[in-house]
């Protein structure tokens, strides 16, 4: 079966990734990709760090015992790998085979933001009363093309940091709320070719545009709690969304396609063997243009999905 359209159309790869039986992603926080192509699946299993080649074998696996809440990760110009763990408030840099190379924060010490975790979430945004330092909870990192870190500060903070590539506080911006330049769990993003910040803005229902300076330059709306981004070599972006869609666009945000669910499933079970998407948190797109999708199916519906978690679609040529 076929998804998307015209140039975006893609084909499921049944049964991609395969790892050891007794083994499972859980959840799925983050994914990035290497210059050969390697997938890396940053998850909340036993085994953190899952490393696959191109069809779905498991070549090694790595992170065991190091994270907490395993959230965001990204690949740097260098093949480094970045990732950041919201449950112990820290950001960590580590080459492929996992040696840390960079830590940025102070493990399991949040700065002070007001934030409560609560069973509801908007209970929980709401307990966000000020913005702070680095880190409460990080969520999503990106790398500039000039080597820059940019930390998204996250489920317990309100601010996007940026980072010099030693790890030095360069900057940090943002304020608690749905005002243009404030943020609602701000989950995810991305640094484009020309320097600019794409913020994942969640529970705002939008992506925020800033300069590197943390000027305010645009925004997308129209989305419903998007959670991951991902800008490939032409210029499209794509765009997850956690009620069970992906979407491309145009850099200057014409909508290329989109497909998924439509609309939220309120039964639980309805769906569970079939349905292509449940909560898709992550994705990342490789050199040929093929699309990899991360969900955290368990943590939103109590449903593990097992390899289907973690699912690849080639695009068609």
């Amino acid at each position: 079966m076929s998804y998307g359209a015209g140039k975006y159309t893609y084909e499921l790869v049944e049964g991609w990734a395969k790892y050891p039986e007794g083994w499972s992603f859980q959840n799925v926080g983050g994914l990035s990709i290497d210059s050969q192509d390697r997938v890396y699946v940053l998850n909340r299993s036993a085994h953190p760090i899952m490393v696959f080649d191109r069809e779905g074998n498991l070549l090694t696996s790595w992170g065991e015992g190091l994270f907490n809440f395993a959230h965001g990760m990204c690949a740097g110009p260098d093949d480094s790998i970045y990732c950041t763990d919201a449950g112990s408030h820290t950001v960590r840099k580590f080459t492929l085979e996992g040696k840390l190379l960079l830590t940025l924060g102070n493990k399991d010490q949040p700065s002070e933001t007001g934030y409560i975790e609560q069973p509801d979430a908007d209970d929980t945004i709401a307990s966000i009363r000020q913005s702070g330092p680095p880190f409460n909870s990080p969520t999503g990192v990106a790398i500039s093309p000039s080597g820059e870190i940019y930390v998204s500060d996250g489920y317990g903070n309100a601010r996007i940091h940026k980072f010099s590539p030693n790890g030095t506080l360069l900057l940090s911006w943002g304020e608690p709320g749905d005002a243009p330049g404030h943020f609602r769990w701000p989950h995810a993003l991305w640094v484009d070719k020309r320097e600019r910040v794409w913020v994942v803005d969640r529970r705002n229902d939008r992506i925020q545009i800033f300069n590197a300076q943390g000027k305010l330059l645009s925004q997308w709306t129209g989305l419903r709690y998007p959670t991951g981004i991902f800008i490939d070599s032409e210029e499209t972006v794509y765009i997850s969304e956690i009620g069970r869609q992906v979407n491309m666009f145009t850099i200057d945000g014409k909508r290329l396609t989109r497909w998924g669910m439509t609309r939220l499933i309120n039964d639980r079970e309805q769906g569970k063997e079939t349905a292509l998407f449940f909560a898709p948190h992550t994705l990342v797109v490789d050199s040929r243009g093929d699309l990899y999708v991360g969900e955290v199916s368990l943590a939103e519906f109590g449903i593990d999905r097992g390899p289907r978690t973690m699912q690849k679609f080639t695009r068609k040529t």
